[in-house]
């Protein structure tokens, strides 16, 4: 990362080691440094969580209070803004909407997306904090290419704690003023850094991604319906389509010869079929809702790195234009449990050409 001296720097804080270490080194650095947290959790009844903490959940004042504690610590402001309705709106409806709809969503890109790079920096604007950079702690690296002029999004050089999987929804402007101080350094590196720092959160355990447990309660009522084998006969019961996701095998409830997993997911019948886990491959998607970051657009068939969930290695696949906002995607092989409403990622070596959203897997 490039020096920024002088520059006026708002660090999204979550109160954990990762954004207290950001706001630590941009300080360092001789940044004017602020710190922000956003109020997402609106008290609506949630299991409690005996697990390490998401981003929604009851035990939010906790990390506010850490949060704050690292800021007086640095000796920088520090803003608690409430973004309980927007986070609302832009995660928990969409969140819920796609799981009764059948598919599976990935609400970390949308948040990223639309609240924490989005309506949280107008809000900020808003409220008269200056600031010319927005930084946060994630694992990943914004550059600015000389010859297209467009600002690139490249995976963190420690693979390990990659996070540019997340980030892939970010637009041109949102990367513009975006800081990712993090993304040459490994996590232990950065829990040294905090430690010899004095940081009271220096070992704070690993937070995880939006709701630790718990997140059916989010969703309205739904009825029980069939579970079907590939012939179409029913050979069991599901308890409501919003509990399944594709690739899924346990929780089924279903003895059979061979194990069975969740093959599909279809809202309109409400049922769920289910096969041997060889019916889980395919070689193509559709994804619609494309953000291009590397490139204007995609005017030929090219060939990627696609990455369809965060937790798998991205593999070769040939990509095709369909239509204005919509590609298709063919693998060199085939894909277990390419699952609609997860994000698909194109990268080319290190740097994300773009994403989408898996829509179908079926041909056109």
């Amino acid at each position: 990362m490039n020096t920024k001296d002088a520059m006026k720097v708002v660090v999204g804080m979550s109160g954990g080691v990762d954004s207290s270490v950001t706001a630590a080194l941009l300080k360092e650095r001789g940044c004017q440094v602020s710190g922000v947290i956003m109020q997402v959790w609106d008290g609506e009844p949630h299991p409690e969580s005996k697990s390490r903490h998401g981003c929604y959940q009851p035990g939010e004042e906790e990390d506010i209070a850490d949060a704050r504690r690292v800021a007086d610590m640095l000796d920088i402001p520090f803003h608690v803004v409430d973004m309980r309705q927007e986070y609302r709106t832009e995660v928990l409806d969409y969140f819920r909407d796609q799981y009764l709809a059948g598919r599976t969503p990935n609400p970390c890109l949308r948040c990223n997306h639309r609240v924490k790079f989005g309506s949280l920096l107008s809000s900020i604007r808003n409220s008269g904090i200056g600031f010319d950079y927005f930084a946060t702690g994630h694992y990943a690296r914004v550059e600015r290419d000389r010859d297209s002029h467009r600002y690139l999004l490249k995976k963190a050089g420690d693979l390990t704690k990659d996070q540019s999987y997340f980030l892939a929804s970010l637009s041109q402007e949102q990367l513009a003023c975006s800081i990712l101080p993090l993304g040459d350094y490994t996590k232990q590196e950065v829990r040294q850094m905090a430690s010899d720092s004095g940081l009271p959160v220096a070992d704070k355990p690993e937070s995880q991604d939006f709701i630790t447990e718990g997140y059916h309660s989010l969703l309205e009522a739904v009825p029980p319906g069939p579970i079907r084998d590939k012939t179409g006969r029913t050979i069991g019961e599901h308890r409501g389509i919003p509990f399944y996701t594709i690739g899924q095998r346990k929780g089924l409830g279903i003895t059979a010869r061979e194990p069975l997993y969740v093959t599909s997911i279809d809202p309109d019948s409400n049922s769920i079929p289910a096969g041997c886990r060889e019916e889980l491959y395919q070689d193509h998607l559709t994804a619609s809702q494309l953000n291009w970051i590397a490139i204007d657009g995609l005017k030929q068939p090219a060939t990627f790195q696609v990455k369809i969930r965060s937790a798998q290695k991205e593999t070769p696949a040939t990509v095709t234009p369909s239509g204005e906002d919509r590609v298709h995607v063919k693998f060199d092989q085939p894909q277990m449990a390419i699952t609609p409403g997860q994000t698909a990622v194109f990268y080319r070596g290190d740097i994300v050409i773009g994403s989408g959203t898996i829509e179908r897997t079926s041909e056109e």
